[in-house]
């Protein structure tokens, strides 16, 4: 079964951060216009149990809107995901969300890798994984498996990374991935317009 935001989008566009998140993401999302052709799928980690307002927050760096997913959701061209706290984030072959509370992975739940991971065991090379600033390992695995399965590998230069760990990771884990700053980050979005 095609998913159905294949049917308006060649493309589904992942991006995973962790400590220096918010400013990252602030000049990367910067530059998108709406409508935005592709699903963009956001995994920030974040605490548990605690109400927050990130996903208001994010909305004011960009007019592409943004939300948080819900279980057995229809992923959309034109909107930007927020994995929500306390789940893990699945991409199902049908082309809707799934929410776990599975063990955390990499101390983290949503973790990176589980999403990347799923992702790209639906899709393969329709996905494209970004990674950004983080302090942990997380989103290596996951970024390794997209590339395996042919889809586009992106990491965040370290130097610029605010927490340049999760950047150094996946490099050492996918050697092949692009290094880009955060304007080009945001520019190759802009481009896939």
């Amino acid at each position: 079964m095609k998913a159905r935001f294949t049917g308006k989008s060649d493309k589904l566009i992942l991006i995973g951060a962790s400590a220096g998140a918010i400013m990252a993401l602030k000049q990367v999302f910067a530059l998108l216009k709406s409508p935005y052709p592709h699903p963009i799928i956001v995994i920030i980690h974040r605490l548990k149990n605690v109400r927050s307002h990130l996903t208001e927050v994010m909305q004011t760096y960009t007019n592409v809107n943004v939300l948080e997913p819900i279980e057995k959701q229809f992923i959309e061209p034109g909107n930007i995901y927020l994995a929500p706290s306390n789940y893990h984030l699945l991409i199902e072959r049908e082309g809707v969300f799934s929410l776990s509370v599975s063990e955390n992975v990499n101390f983290s739940r949503p973790s990176i890798d589980v999403t990347f991971v799923s992702a790209a065991e639906a899709f393969g090379s329709l996905v494209t994984g970004i990674i950004l600033t983080g302090a942990n390992d997380d989103g290596a695995i996951g970024l390794s498996t997209i590339a395996a399965k042919g889809g586009i590998a992106i990491v965040q230069d370290p130097e610029e990374a605010q927490v340049s760990t999760m950047p150094v990771q996946a490099l050492k884990k996918v050697p092949t991935a692009q290094k880009m700053t955060l304007k080009q980050i945001a520019s190759y979005l802009r481009s896939q317009q």
